[in-house]
């Protein structure tokens, strides 16, 4: 019997299309189900869209359309975005399905009848963008303490989850399971900001919106957005309560989850709150809970506001499905925030897509086809060091995909397989297969060399699998084999091999960007989501005083700045540090006008990685505040340039 596997991505809010940091998410979701499913693991793996709340009744207000009309098509849009790329799950729930919020009901009522709802009133400020209640403490100038937008003073009538009950067994329980969350910065963050300092019970249900699940037994109350959509992970396995999906359903066979995927910035409500729900329900936790980092654009947060939107299908259009997949799941590091922009893709691209993968693929089978009339040659000789250097890194590349894997450190194993195929590459220019064609008595050489290569290559396929899926399958058809095998000596002699065809054409920067340019302009973008109407100024990591001091901050003049051609948020300033004169990009241009700007004195984080953006390069960042209003930290001019901050 197999070994069950339930993994789970966040549910997309329902308000607006996904960009593609919302998309890496379910990307990534299906890289970890396919590897599963490859290793042999019975893979439930659950995604949908949350369609609720006070947010998505004023959406469809403004479209005078329905909340549920309103729903309708913007779930299609996300369904049609995750199939497009290539996503493998097994359900896509919607908490608008009826089954759902029968569920959702039971749930809420169960634990009103045993003391863990009660009856209260709600009295404080309410950020719309985040759906989140904030005390009078968190809140500074009528702003959102998360995302910076106005808050408005709300009075009501609500039922409240008592947190404060389960706040010393939830703390024991995370420090008693290392690994149930990660990363362990998520899991610090977690103790320090929230568990440690208090819990305050939490409002689960609202009379100013109509939108939402009725609570049964009061009517005029909906079930607020948390209950409803955390609620998913369990109903869409049929749990309601009672019997619970039944000893042979979904339920029983795969909860409690191996993992639910999600993006940092709802870390808290998934540790905390969904946890307290399931201690109060009294059914088994999660196993671990992982929460990825963002993509940014750039140096900067990927919002609306700041012009910066990149969505799937326009990626599509330009790098193909696979081209998109592996960037996403190759940038991404383990715990920090990635970066993307199309000149980073279209590096990426011709790197590893084009140059390293494509190339070694299509020459390797070109000579064979060459030199033994495209079958499979014999691989007899005894192995030289080039050979067993070579077979050793495909063996180890297995192991350490695996190790990778199993840790959710996907960029880690992509980039493994891909130093691999770099090693295969050289392998080639080591033995040089045309100059041993040469001489007949070359020729059981040559056969153990291009044996070598069709080897490597089907295992790199095979470990390729669960993250370009189209690419993987074109090469073990050019191959022409299905063997799956990750141990080396798979294929057999003698058999044909396909036809080798281009998989990735380079691409031409300079022509592909010109192209985007006149295409598409970010600034342009229509939709917006939740996650661009969240955190903008998130709770962060603490870092060490050596990593801030690693951090070299400059005072600086500008003396130049000019707007950047099709990019209307973009700013090209040169600045003066005193000892060395640079160029950097910055998104302020829609709050300041380039002639307001020469002569001020800023501040410039001096000691960031060049960045090219929108063409143009970029070689550091001015310091700034705010999210919706950009204001830049102007110095007085008495100061001097040049100097460090500290």
């Amino acid at each position: 019997m197999k070994e069950k596997f339930y993994i789970t991505t966040a549910i997309a809010y329902a308000s607006r299309k996904p960009h593609i940091g919302n998309t890496y998410e379910v990307i990534m979701t299906d890289a970890v189900a396919r590897y599963k499913r490859q290793h042999g693991f019975d893979v439930f793996f659950l995604t949908g869209t949350d369609e609720h709340g006070l947010k998505i009744e004023g959406y469809a207000k403004e479209r005078n359309m329905t909340p549920k009309e309103y729903v309708d098509e913007v779930t299609e849009q996300i369904r049609g975005i995750w199939d497009m790329m290539n996503t493998s799950y097994d359900k896509f729930i919607r908490t608008t399905d009826d089954y759902h919020e029968r569920g959702v009901q039971k749930i809420f009522n169960k634990l009103y009848k045993q003391g863990d709802i009660y009856k209260g009133v709600y009295e404080g400020w309410y950020c719309i963008p985040d759906e989140t209640f904030y005390p009078d403490t968190q809140i500074k100038d009528d702003k959102c303490p998360e995302c910076g937008r106005p808050v408005q003073r709300m009075k009501e009538e609500a039922y409240f989850l008592r947190l404060s009950k389960y706040t010393d067994r939830l703390i024991k329980y995370i420090e008693d399971n290392p690994g149930f969350i990660e990363p362990e910065s998520r899991k610090k963050e977690m103790l320090n900001n929230f568990l440690l300092p208090g819990l305050q019970d939490l409002c689960v249900s609202r009379t100013s919106f109509k939108w939402g699940i009725p609570v049964d037994f009061d009517d005029k109350h909906v079930i607020y957005v948390w209950i409803d959509a955390l609620s998913n992970y369990i109903t869409a396995l049929g749990y309601n309560t009672e019997d619970n999906g039944g000893p042979d359903g979904l339920y029983a066979k795969y909860w409690p989850a191996d993992v639910h995927i999600i993006g940092k910035d709802i870390m808290r409500f998934h540790s905390i709150y969904w946890i307290i729900m399931l201690m109060a329900l009294d059914i088994p936790l999660p196993r671990k809970i992982f929460g990825h980092p963002w993509f940014n654009f750039g140096m900067d947060k990927m919002s609306k506001s700041r012009g910066n939107v990149l969505y799937a299908d326009d990626l599509v259009r330009y790098f193909g499905v696979d081209g998109v997949r592996h960037y996403c799941l190759s940038e991404m590091p383990y715990a920090t925030d990635g970066s993307i922009t199309y000149e980073s893709m279209i590096a990426r691209y011709n790197a590893d897509l084009a140059n390293n993968l494509g190339n070694l693929v299509k020459r390797t089978l070109d000579m064979v086809k060459k030199y033994f009339n495209g079958t499979v040659p014999v691989s007899t000789e005894a192995k030289t060091k080039s050979d067993e250097e070579l077979i050793k890194t495909v063996n180890n590349t297995v192991a350490c995909v695996d190790s990778y894997m199993n840790d959710y450190r996907i960029a880690d194993a992509v980039e493994s397989i891909f130093d691999m195929l770099h090693r295969a590459n050289k392998y080639i220019d080591e033995n040089t297969p045309w100059v041993l064609a040469r001489n007949e008595s070359d020729r059981p050489r040559l056969s153990a060399v291009l044996y070598n290569l069709l080897e490597t290559i089907r295992i790199g396929a095979v470990l390729l699998w669960p993250f370009i899926t189209e690419t993987a399958e074109k090469i073990l058809n050019q191959l022409g084999t299905d063997e799956d095998s990750l141990i080396f000596g798979g294929l057999t002699s003698g058999d044909k091999i396909g036809e080798a065809t281009v998989l990735f054409e380079r691409i031409d920067e300079t022509k592909l960007l010109k192209e985007i340019g006149e295409n598409h302009n970010p600034d342009e973008a229509e939709n917006d989501d939740k996650t661009d109407a969240e955190p903008a100024s998130e709770k962060v990591d603490k870092i060490d005083m050596d990593d801030f001091m690693n951090v070299e901050l400059r005072t600086a003049r500008i003396i130049a700045a000019e707007p950047i051609p099709k990019a209307k948020n973009l700013l090209k300033l040169q600045v003066d540090l005193g000892y060395e004169k640079r160029q950097v990009v910055s998104g302020i241009a829609k709050f300041y006008q380039p002639e307001d700007l020469v002569g001020k004195k800023v501040i410039v984080a001096a000691n960031l990685k060049p960045v090219t953006l929108r063409g143009v390069d970029s070689n550091g960042m001015i310091l700034a505040s705010g999210e919706e209003t950009v204001r830049v930290l102007f110095l007085n001019d008495d100061i001097p340039i040049g100097e460090r901050i500290r």
